[in-house]
């Protein structure tokens, strides 16, 4: 049977996924075989296994963490909003149903059952599980039908290490009042966590010390400072809330639309390791103005994300910036979104059955129940603009889309060949506007750069292959938090 730990948190984005991926890499280069698991998450930012099963994005980091390959038993439920009361659940990696948040709470006891199943093998197969919460373990009116805090908790009989995220302010008041409305379950948790600290801890000591004092001699393990510049892909769209601009500040400027159901963002991370690139994500005409190029992402509703555009006058003022010779690239719904036609006979996405795109690629879209959710390997199709002298040249990610986009125009060239012969994505004649069902296609050194050297940026000498970059990050987080704990506390909490 694996030893078992659990991190839940205060609230949310208060660094549990961080903390976990950091715990499971600590381990593992320790020879430990470790897994993340986190039984629900609710987020837009997801990954394609190797098997074609889609789980959480953070789930994906926390597997590399853990020096393994991402599967499916580390995030068997998905939840991927599509309104505020509605999500589309996607279980052991496939879409199950969509459901109102009431219906969904209804449906718990099915899911436990198969949730238990999971944790069972997982018990089996590994040495070490970290086990990650969501939200809070505290919101007491969902405590009866949550089965992703205390009740895995229980389950896997897990000691609990509760983070709060002092950043924000109030961590003694989170951690204690956390601590009092767990109600039976007070005593699973051993341990505080500290989290993105700055300052002195020796002026924050007396507070740990009261913290103690007041809660029954529950212990901190540790302070986590402040770690800057994370270059790992965040759990969710909270991680942009509040702010619009990422990199440089003077770079050459990428417009981002900020779509409603925006998923996917981490696409757009690799840009943020380039010196001189400023990330802007718009939601208004007018932020539009100093963009060298605009980036539609991927999203999860792709028609009413695009009625939204119409509505706030991005779509018009896209078409006139791409007349004007602004480059436009869209990725995934975005793809779809710079087509002309998105159809929905079925309902499947929308109430709408066919919506006019913008029309900058001969694509029409159809939307159908099936998903694809695929990693894809190809080679680049070449073609006008900066992709002239790219073909052949090697590309790969993966897919998670509803819908099938053909091409209107046979002359019309597409974006890449996959390793099966069959085709994707499109450019324009120009080569100013292109789009690709592939996610993590910027990922890809000598396309991205190429890319950015036609809108006029500068290229600073040789980069880094992304999987290289977060590998370094893993190592740098992993020993920060190393550093930071008492990890000899923390052994013996986990019985080794």
């Amino acid at each position: 049977m694996a030893r078992t730990l659990m991190i839940q948190g205060t609230c949310s984005d208060a660094g549990k996924s961080l903390l976990v991926a950091a715990l499971c890499r600590i381990y593992a280069r320790r020879g430990y075989k470790v897994s993340p698991f986190k039984s629900q998450n609710m987020s837009l930012n997801s990954f394609v296994t190797p098997e074609g099963h889609e789980i959480g994005r953070a789930q994906a980091v926390q597997a590399q963490g853990a020096m393994r390959s991402p599967h499916v038993s580390m995030n068997p439920v998905l939840l991927k909003p599509e309104g505020h009361t509605r999500s589309q659940i996607v279980f052991m990696g496939k879409p199950w149903k969509t459901l109102k948040a009431g219906d969904y709470y209804m449906s718990r006891d099915d899911l436990w059952h198969k949730l238990t199943e999971v944790m069972d093998r997982l018990n089996e197969e590994n040495d070490i599980i970290i086990a990650e919460g969501a939200g809070s373990p505290a919101e007491i009116n969902l405590t009866a039908y949550e089965i992703v805090n205390m009740s895995v908790a229980r389950y896997l009989d897990a000691p609990v290490l509760l983070a709060g995220d002092i950043d924000r302010g109030g961590v003694f008041a989170s951690l204690y009042g956390t601590l009092e409305l767990v109600g039976e379950d007070r005593d699973r948790i051993r341990g505080f966590l500290i989290n993105k600290f700055r300052g002195d801890v020796n002026l924050l000591q007396p507070g740990i010390d009261m913290l103690t004092e007041r809660c029954g001699g529950v212990p901190t393990y540790g302070v986590i400072p402040w770690i800057p510049d994370i270059y790992l892909a965040q759990e969710d769209s909270v991680f942009l809330q509040g702010r619009s601009f990422f990199g440089d500040p003077d770079g050459l400027e990428l417009a981002v639309i900020r779509l409603p159901h925006l998923s996917n963002y981490d696409d757009m991370d690799p840009f943020l390791h380039e010196k001189g690139i400023t990330l802007h994500f718009v939601s208004r005409p007018e932020d539009l103005a100093r963009a060298r190029a605009i980036i539609i992402p991927g999203t999860k509703t792709s028609i009413d994300d695009l009625v939204w555009m119409k509505d706030k006058g991005l779509f018009q003022a896209i078409r006139e910036k791409a007349a004007a010779g602004i480059p436009v690239t869209g990725i995934c719904g975005g793809y779809q979104i710079m087509g002309s036609v998105l159809a929905d006979p079925e309902g499947i996405e929308s109430s709408r059955r066919e919506e006019e795109g913008l029309g900058l690629l001969p694509v029409r879209t159809v939307f159908r129940a099936d998903k694809q959710t695929v990693q894809v390997q190809g080679a680049l199709s070449g073609g006008p603009g900066f992709l002239s002298g790219l073909e052949g040249h090697s590309v790969g990610g993966y897919e998670i889309h509803m819908g099938d986009s053909t091409l209107l125009d046979p002359d019309t060239p597409a974006l890449f060949r996959r390793s099966d012969g069959s085709l994707d994505g499109a450019v324009s004649k120009d080569g100013l506007c292109w789009g690709s069902y592939m996610h993590g296609i910027f990922d890809n050194l000598e396309l991205r750069r190429r890319f950015l050297t036609s809108l006029g940026w500068k290229s600073p000498g040789d980069g880094k292959r992304e999987e290289d970059l977060r590998e370094s990050e893993l190592e740098r987080i992993a020993d920060a938090v190393e550093e930071a704990l008492d990890m000899e506390a923390l052994d013996r909490l986990l019985g080794i």
